[in-house]
């Protein structure tokens, strides 16, 4: 069941590939918040957000 909006979904996929994007050109320990993109990645590409159904929030319409 998606409850993720199409603006919610470009959003969580363009911040994702941003933070991604510091495992390779950050050094230091900071390279590493990069893996914090990944769940973006995933919740963008899928539309379904874990965290959003345990609280009950839905960004899409109720078609979807």
């Amino acid at each position: 069941m998606k409850n993720v909006g199409v603006w919610d979904r470009i959003i969580r996929l363009i911040s994702g590939m941003a933070l991604l994007s510091m495992l390779v050109f950050v050094n230091g320990t900071w390279k590493y918040v990069g893996f914090l993109g990944i769940p973006l990645i995933l919740t963008g590409v899928l539309g379904m957000c874990l965290v959003y159904r345990i609280l009950g929030v839905r960004t899409c319409s109720a078609k979807a």
